[in-house]
């Protein structure tokens, strides 16, 4: 194998890969990238065992062939070399190892064969559809800040896709909760879309898609899934993944629908005054709200640190109420808001609360409120 190739796409290529190879493996080959020089261009592909990158970049390729390489020291030592130069890869050399050859720079490494790399991708995927970047960007950014990250609750460690049916109109929903919040998004059905009955996607290949669509000049995104299995096809990336193996909550029981109270107010106001007062409530992170007919105070007190208040103008009907929240979470959601205006509905002080964008239907969040 030997090929010469631009130092940026290289690296742009490998930052992609790398990603996916966990630092610290007991498989020696699942710390290395696959290199592959094939007829089209040069494939470069790395796995966890449970999720799938593979990108194909052109190159001047001189002899076709295959090896694998340390990862996360291939990208460090291109990352090093300087901007605009051409790289060469050659395998094997003199001494059956990988040399990266770049201007008066030359590195040697240690290669395991191909041999050894295992593939998860390759079975049939019968559910195909497509959604357009910004679509599924959008989707992503309103629900992932919601997953868990309890490994006990491992079936809430992803993103929950399913088709769904209200009145005569169909929506691809997308929902994500830890138990203390929620976070539900609609989006219009895609074409092929219809049998999706609910899967898990785990919350590495989120991670992973949505760093992929920030760096893609794609305009959509070709989405294929199984029973067991999703994948991602973007230009000449490709990303595929085991989903997780679990029953998803029946998460519509927690949103609530009788909430009587309600209290509008504007969004960039709320989080600069929910972000002023998190100064003092960085310990326990708790905040309280106070509602009033045309206003909202924004109070927290540390018997170390001190206390706070902020008061804003707001709109609101029902009995004063006071109810606290987990700043940070707040700040999640109101960070999510579109719109000008957020609407915060309320049962009582202990029951969750319901978030939306008044200028926006297609999402709902629910917060858990928090003694104070």
């Amino acid at each position: 194998m030997k090929f010469t190739i631009e130092r940026s796409i290289l690296l742009k290529t490998l930052s992609h890969v790398q990603s996916i190879v966990e630092k610290r493996n007991t498989i020696p080959v699942l710390s290395n990238v696959k290199i592959e020089a094939l007829p089209d261009g040069i494939s470069f592909k790395a796995t966890d065992m449970d999720t799938e990158s593979t990108e194909i970049v052109d190159a001047k390729i001189q002899e076709q062939g295959a090896t694998t390489a340390p990862a996360h020291m291939l990208y460090d030592i291109v990352r090093k070399l300087s901007d605009g130069s051409e790289v060469e890869l050659t395998f094997p050399d003199d001494k059956g190892q990988l040399t990266i050859s770049s201007g008066k720079s030359k590195f040697s490494l240690s290669c395991i064969g191909v041999e050894d790399f295992p593939v998860i991708s390759g079975d049939a995927l019968p559910i195909n559809f497509s959604m357009s970047v910004a679509e599924l960007k959008g989707v992503i950014d309103r629900t992932k800040f919601a997953v868990s990250t309890e490994e006990t609750r491992y079936y809430l460690n992803g993103v929950y896709m399913h088709a769904k049916t209200t009145g005569a109109a169909s929506v691809l929903r997308v929902v994500a909760t830890d138990g203390h919040r929620l976070a539900c998004v609609e989006t219009p059905l895609p074409q092929g879309a219809e049998s999706l009955n609910g899967v898990i996607i785990p919350r590495k290949t989120i991670a992973e898609i949505r760093k992929l669509l920030d760096d893609t000049s794609a305009e959509t995104v070709a989405i294929s899934m199984s029973d067991n299995k999703v994948r991602f096809t973007l230009d000449n990336i490709t990303l595929t993944s085991k989903l997780i193996d679990g029953t998803y909550p029946d998460y519509e029981r927690v949103i609530p629908t009788d909430n009587d109270k309600s209290l509008e107010m504007s969004v960039k106001d709320l989080a600069v005054a929910v972000d002023r007062v998190s100064v003092v409530a960085e310990r326990t992170r708790a905040i309280k709200m106070i509602t009033g007919t045309n206003h909202v105070i924004i109070t927290t007190s540390s018997p170390e640190l001190g206390s706070a208040q902020e008061e804003m103008e707001a709109v609101y009907n029902g009995e004063a109420l006071e109810i606290g929240y987990n700043f940070r979470y707040l700040l999640d959601i109101l960070a999510e808001i579109v719109g000008d205006t957020v609407k915060i509905s309320f049962a009582d002080a202990s029951s969750p609360s319901v978030i939306h964008d008044t200028s926006d239907s297609s999402a709902v969040f629910v917060l858990m409120p928090m003694r104070v």
